[in-house]
């Protein structure tokens, strides 16, 4: 409902989805955004460097370390985290100004910045994406060359340690088949708005 002013009454809702590194969370993401074009993303900040093929501002805001820290100081971030050496934020301005015009933010981040974020949006829809196996987990890892075998095991470390939080969130998907995850992250979304 828009009143007089022209501003929208109806506060827009954050949907937060989590997973281990591998699990199909970005695929599932993009998913969603094809299914509803007028969800905002919430592209999340990064000091890490890009991938093959990842661009800035679609991806990630790729950005220095000091720049990251600098908006540390000044409080810019609804939450933040260090993972895997590199500091993930997201932009507390950006989500306010969409969620005061009534537009709902679907945002891809971590269990340690799910727990810090639902803080401050207490009534943010969680979602937690589950790999079948821990061993097919592994493999996607694997498959998609983009890690070291170090890194792998670090990743797998961190993802068993997420996967045991996956009771702190309301809804939780197994990416086992991918047009079936599909279809439960969208009808769960769609339920919602």
């Amino acid at each position: 409902m828009v009143n007089k002013i022209g501003t929208n009454d109806k506060k827009g809702m954050l949907y937060i989805v989590s997973a281990p590194s591998g699990a199909g969370k970005t695929t599932l993401c993009r998913a969603v955004r094809d299914q509803f074009p007028d969800i905002r993303y919430s592209v999340s900040h990064t000091t890490r460097e890009p991938r093959k093929g990842e661009k800035d501002g679609i991806d990630y805001h790729f950005i220095t370390t000091d720049d990251f820290e600098k908006r540390i100081r000044q409080d810019k971030w609804a939450e933040w985290a260090r993972v895997h050496g590199n500091y993930y934020g997201t932009s507390a301005d950006f989500l306010n100004r969409c969620m005061d015009c009534g537009q709902d933010i679907l945002l891809d981040i971590d269990v340690q910045g799910m727990r810090r974020i639902i803080v401050g949006f207490p009534d943010s829809i969680t979602l937690f994406i589950m790999p079948p196996t821990p061993e097919i987990l592994r493999e996607r890892m694997e498959d998609r060359g983009a890690d070291t075998i170090e890194v792998i095991k670090r990743r797998m470390k961190n993802a068993l340690a997420e996967m045991d939080c996956r009771h702190l969130y309301r809804h939780v998907i197994v990416n086992d088949q991918l047009d079936t995850a599909i279809a439960e992250l969208t009808t769960m979304i769609a339920s919602y708005r």
